[in-house]
């Protein structure tokens, strides 16, 4: 069940695939826990059956939406990544969500990376941003990881959300940045790897 034309993305670990009802279970959990402080939760069970819903419906709306992050090996969820842009929404937004016990093992860092080069590679986009609660250190160090930059004069979904500006694709392509993000990604597919600091996604 699902939009059956959604494409899959692949890394060296996971496979991004389109949301699946019989994933709904790890969303719920996530969701309606404290997890999701910085994206309008804790939800109640209702509110998080909504949101997986619109989920799935914004790939019918959009023609685009967030992926499921899969394990390449096991099958197993990690979380979200992709693109949302419901109404009211001020520009297309680059957005996550990591379950909580899978976090710190650079899954975002590989899947939303995965996600933007799709985005401005096969969907076309030449820019996107990413709102976030300035409290969220991890989704803030995320994207500062990704080269993403405040951006003060951008409009804000809420008072208190902060923008980052993504780099357009041209300041991508064969850049230090870029081999710095794939080399981080490398680094974590290591037996053993452990991050020195913050535990990151």
């Amino acid at each position: 069940m699902g939009h059956r034309d959604i494409p899959e993305v692949v890394t060296n670990r996971l496979i991004l695939k389109g949301p699946k009802p019989e994933d709904y279970p790890d969303f719920k959990a996530t969701f309606t826990s404290f997890r999701a402080r910085y994206m309008g939760g804790p939800l109640n069970q209702y509110e998080a059956w909504m949101l997986y819903a619109a989920e799935i419906g914004h790939w019918e709306i959009r023609g685009y939406g967030m992926w499921m992050i899969h394990d390449k090996d096991t099958d197993q969820t990690y979380g979200m990544a992709g693109a949302w842009y419901p109404a009211l929404w001020p520009e297309r937004e680059i957005a996550w969500i990591i379950w909580p016990d899978v976090a710190g093992r650079g899954i975002a860092l590989e899947a939303v990376s995965a996600v933007r080069d799709y985005l401005y590679t096969e969907a076309g986009w030449n820019e996107a941003v990413t709102y976030v609660d300035p409290f969220d250190l991890d989704s803030v160090r995320l994207c500062q990881r990704l080269g993403a930059k405040k951006d003060k004069q951008a409009e804000t979904i809420g008072k208190d959300d902060a923008v980052y500006r993504h780099p357009a694709p041209h300041e991508l392509k064969n850049s230090q940045l870029a081999d710095g993000i794939a080399l981080e990604i490398a680094h974590y597919a290591e037996p053993g790897y452990k991050p020195k600091g913050f535990p990151l996604d």
